[in-house]
């Protein structure tokens, strides 16, 4: 090998960024005026900066509950919650793309003060927060919106109320063993794995494709005996069948898996909670939106998550979503009844 050789094969191309990503597919946007490009980028920039809080967080004391009760949801809000909802509401107050947004660990719509702004966002800051402490894997999701109200007055309800299918964009960030971005634009679900050396995200999973069927069902086998009856009756065939129980307790992770593999999420309704307890806006919907993007498919038990009518920002709804022929076998046991 003579050293020109040498050095070629040291220095391997890098791959295509999520920058020049978002570059080339910019005609394939409903709106490709840069506006959503930039929106995107504001929200890579931001979870860069949660991966950094992240991978430090039991050097910074900022582990553990953040001391001031529960969040908007009744929920004990962590300290990285905090930070993570902090920093996406900058980045997006400070790119100017994004006229208003709605987040998990707040009650009522913020307003960026961009009202010429064309967009509006519903995010989930940090999902799985309460994993932080023990090292598990832990993630954000996000859902745009094309505003509907008039460019230059203030965002409002209806702006975010305009149901799943209206999307133009939405993706998770895992933070994990390695920290990829999942986005979809409605022309397929592409990933986005970081590289620390070079702060950039990296193209490592183009076309992503859900296996039509798994050998993987996620839910809490906890509250088994909480679920309705038919999702009893499906679980039970899953062991029956020999599949695989993988449950993580952090949606994105365990989402994220099944879409790579193959598997079915399920988080149903209980008598506690009859309406669910994932969000629809800022966890079902976006999920949802990538799942279908992918080739599976995302229900309520009764509908396509997606048709569900929304009536309100923090609507909860039961979940279960993955691999198309999975979810079709779970329908199939009347899951109503």
């Amino acid at each position: 090998m003579n050293v020109q050789t040498a050095l070629a094969n040291l220095a391997l191309p890098v791959g295509t960024t999520l920058d020049r990503y978002i570059m080339q597919r910019q005609t394939a946007f409903p709106y490709a005026t840069g506006e959503l490009s930039q929106l995107l980028r504001d929200m890579a920039l931001a979870s860069k900066i949660i991966n950094r809080e992240i991978n430090r967080a039991g050097l910074m004391d900022i582990t553990g509950s953040a001391g001031s009760g529960n969040n908007v949801q009744g929920e004990t809000q962590q300290k990285l919650d905090v930070v993570a909802n902090i920093r996406f509401i900058r980045a997006l107050k400070n790119g100017g793309e994004v006229c208003a947004l709605i987040s998990e660990e707040d009650e009522d719509i913020i307003h960026t003060g961009n009202d010429n702004a064309k967009y509006v966002v519903a995010i989930d800051p940090l999902d799985g927060s309460s994993n932080i402490d023990v090292n598990v894997s832990i993630g954000t999701i996000f859902s745009i919106y094309r505003r509907i109200t008039p460019v230059g007055s203030k965002a409002t309800l209806a702006d975010f109320l305009q149901g799943g299918d209206q999307q133009v964009a939405a993706g998770y960030i895992l933070y994990g063993s390695s920290t990829i971005l999942v986005l979809t634009t409605g022309e397929g679900v592409s990933g986005f794995t970081y590289d620390n050396s070079l702060g950039e995200y990296i193209l490592s999973h183009p076309n992503l494709r859900q296996p039509r069927a798994g050998q993987i069902f996620s839910c809490n086998d906890g509250n088994e005996a909480d679920y309705p009856i038919p999702v009893q009756a499906y679980l039970r065939q899953c062991k029956q069948q020999r599949l695989t129980g993988r449950y993580i307790g952090s949606l994105v992770a365990d989402f994220h898996r099944n879409l790579i593999k193959g598997g079915i999420y399920l988080y149903p309704q209980t008598a506690r909670l009859p309406e669910g307890k994932l969000r629809l806006l800022y966890e079902c919907y976006p999920m949802a939106f990538i799942a279908e993007q992918a080739g599976g498919r995302a229900c309520n038990g009764e509908q396509r998550i997606l048709a569900i009518a929304p009536t309100s920002l923090h609507q909860r709804s039961p979940l279960f979503i993955g691999s198309s022929d999975m979810i079709n076998q779970l329908n199939g046991m009347s899951l109503n009844g």
